[in-house]
């Protein structure tokens, strides 16, 4: 089932670069923005992992570095009868955190240092169990090819447009300047929509099975508010990019008003809502299939 989400993730996302190629250049544009979207399916199962660590300058730390960090993660690894995966830490005060990896083989989970500080090591820990969930779910796959579409979405939609207004676009293109500046203004926001959809939905059931494999609900619900406000009053220092926002726990970006309407994440308030009415029923967990 996850294999033939992965491939209805990337057949969705190929037809907004191809139509987005068609929209601008005609026939031109269409094979130009064909060969990126090959392109892109290619980087996006074997590199977007790694691609989105160095982004975000997120380096590996070992047992001898981060000790408590790693026993967490090896634990929860256990609980949820997976690989551990790589343990890394982003050098900045902003408090999230995110998953990535192909598969729970090549995972790793990176945490920042504003996260270590904010939070008890019940929270940290219940984090961890968050992201540990993404990678069970196979949601980490997912996540960092949609990231990586995604931008290279808005890249091919301002190359072409550029390529179209100095006369480089196909005149057999009907649409022609009309074309351009429909696919400039929607091919992002195809891309971002499809991104709300993968990731709303996601969010709700990490938490959930994150709640699981920590025996409850409460520590993930704290710590989730306090990570809200923090990202909002310590955000990164240079603006996460809005492609990869929706693999962070919590929204790095600071959207308002109408911008929050088109936000990754679902509302805090009813992630905790639903983490405090959870349950916990003996022997709960099995390892997702």
């Amino acid at each position: 089932m996850n294999h033939l989400k992965t491939f209805a993730l990337m057949a969705a996302l190929t037809a907004v670069a191809v139509g987005t190629g068609w929209l601008i250049g005609g026939y031109n544009g269409l094979l130009i923005a064909l060969a990126v979207a090959g392109l892109m399916n290619f980087v996006g199962y074997w590199f977007s992992d790694s691609i989105v660590l160095r982004l975000y300058r997120a380096r590996e730390v070992g047992p001898e570095q981060a000790p408590e960090l790693h026993a967490m993660v090896a634990e929860l690894a256990k609980r949820a009868a997976i690989p551990t995966p790589k343990v890394c830490i982003i050098p900045s005060a902003a408090p999230n955190a995110f998953a990535t990896g192909r598969n729970p083989r090549y995972a790793a989970v990176a945490v920042t240092e504003g996260l270590l500080h904010l939070l008890t090591p019940r929270e940290v820990m219940a984090v961890l169990a968050h992201e540990i969930a993404h990678v069970v779910n196979r949601d980490t796959l997912i996540g960092t090819i949609a990231a990586t579409f995604a931008g290279a979405v808005s890249m091919l939609a301002h190359m072409l447009m550029w390529t179209a207004m100095l006369g480089g676009n196909d005149r057999n293109n009907p649409l022609g300047a009309i074309g351009a500046l429909v696919a400039m203004i929607f091919a992002p926001l195809a891309a971002a929509m499809i991104q709300m959809a993968i990731s709303r939905s996601r969010e709700y059931q990490a938490d959930r099975t994150g709640a699981e494999l920590m025996g409850g609900g409460r520590e993930l619900a704290g710590a989730l508010h306090k990570l809200h406000f923090g990202a909002q009053q310590v955000p990164f220092e240079h603006e996460p990019e809005p492609a990869t926002a929706h693999m962070f726990i919590v929204n790095p970006l600071r959207a308002r008003g109408l911008g929050s309407l088109f936000s990754t994440h679902p509302p805090v308030e009813a992630r905790i809502e639903r983490l405090l009415q959870y349950t916990p029923q003996p022997q709960e967990y099995r390892r997702a299939a």
